[in-house]
């Protein structure tokens, strides 16, 4: 299954943008599917029809979706959420208050990406059309598997090797004990959370089928966004393989007081498209009337794709490379407006941490790196070159290993 995520600044169109592309997609044969992850939902508006937490046919090959997190939250959590809740309610903690600390942060992000996965192995759909909630939700939203695995495999392993060995002996001990004993389905449903998170991750920055596309407006608040976006994105390994710059005033028309401002997009729009190269960058112009039902989205997506199939690979250049070259091995990452002053880089056993202010991105190594320190990190061309001497370092090892032998 293809996955389209649209993403941008609040405003900025990328709803009707995502609309029109599974519209067009739709009309090509595709089976498609468009799913808004924003909790201020919007695509029913778009579409000028009522949408709900399950899929609704839109025409034939479409169908679209406003996801319910909190749907999707009971369903895969509430075994765990009855477990947490008696005991806090034990403890005196009020049941509101009980429920509500039950959940874990951006749990109800993360019940919305478990979807993908089951969409994507129901087989039903050939597209997946996600339109977001504005960059920075999505940015955490997209960053989920990442940066909820850790607690997930702490809840796991001791799921794993402290609960289960031990909750049918201490069952049997006393009702005050086996109160704390938590049942089967709640362990369950933790194992199977956390198996469906490493899914979505692979599912996610697969770059051969999942990419997101830049929604922006040619204003200066909207190209800042859009290229932090574009970073992070690219730290954290997502593929984005176009820009698209909508409501572009028509410069063959007089536009009479906006006139200063048509050539303040155009000032802009040369900016980006030298900023972003070599990313295409799509010009979608500014309409007369709202892009709203069927019609107005079909007209859209024909300016926007005209002849070109919006599920084709429009960039195809990974974010992430591992390179080697003799002795020197290189981690390199496509950090394009990164500030060099903001990145910090170090190694924990087999991992790799690069963090820009408060994004952090963990690669797991190459065996044959793990323990290796880096060389310093360079920038090249926009990207961060983070170099292995192997050589260097084998011979390092060596010699401590002599030592070693020396000492007896």
């Amino acid at each position: 299954m293809r996955i389209l995520t649209f993403t941008g600044k609040g405003g900025v169109g990328k709803t009707s943008v995502s609309a029109a592309t599974a519209v067009r997609l739709s009309e090509l044969g595709y089976r498609t599917l468009v799913l808004s992850t924003d909790p201020a939902h919007s695509l029913s508006d778009s579409f000028n029809l009522p949408l709900g937490a399950e899929p609704t046919k839109i025409k034939e090959n479409l169908h679209a979706i406003e996801v319910n997190p909190y749907v999707d939250l009971k369903q895969n959590w509430q075994s765990v959420q009855k477990y947490y809740t008696r005991i806090f309610m034990a403890q005196g903690i009020s049941g509101v208050m009980a429920d509500e600390m039950t959940i874990l942060p951006g749990m109800e992000e993360l019940f919305s990406l478990l979807r993908i996965k089951r969409y994507k192995a129901s087989g039903l759909y050939d597209v997946l059309v996600l339109d977001t909630a504005p960059t920075g939700e999505t940015l955490r939203l997209l960053s989920l598997p990442d940066t909820l695995a850790w607690g997930m495999k702490a809840v796991k392993n001791v799921n794993k090797y402290l609960i289960k060995p031990l909750s049918k002996p201490l069952s049997k001990m006393s009702d005050k004990i086996a109160f704390f004993i938590p049942p089967a389905d709640a362990i369950e449903s933790v194992d199977q959370v956390f198996d469906e998170l490493e899914d979505i991750r692979e599912i996610l920055t697969d770059n051969q089928k999942s990419t997101v596309r830049l929604v922006m407006n040619a204003e200066k608040m909207s190209i800042k966004e859009t290229m932090r976006a574009l970073t992070y994105l690219n730290l954290y390994g997502f593929k984005v393989d176009m820009v698209l710059v909508n409501r572009l005033l028509d410069t063959n028309e007089d536009s009479g007081y906006l006139e200063n401002w048509k050539a303040i997009q155009q000032k802009y729009l040369g900016e980006i498209e030298e900023g972003f190269s070599p990313l295409p960058v799509k010009k979608l112009r500014m309409y007369e009337q709202e892009i709203v039902g069927l019609k107005s989205l079909e007209m859209f997506a024909r300016d926007m794709y005209g002849d070109t199939d919006p599920s084709d690979m429009m960039y195809d250049e990974p974010p992430i490379k591992f390179v080697r070259s003799g002795d020197v091995y290189e981690v390199q990452l496509k950090l394009m407006f990164a500030n060099p002053v903001d990145i910090d880089v170090w190694v924990t056993g087999d991992e790799l941490f690069v963090q820009i202010g408060n994004q952090r991105k963990i690669i797991t190594l190459p065996i044959s790196l793990t323990g290796l320190e880096p060389g310093d990190a360079v920038f090249k061309d926009k990207w961060l070159h983070i170099p292995f001497d192997l050589d260097r370092q084998n011979h390092s090892r060596s010699q401590k290993e002599q030592k070693a032998y020396d000492r007896g």
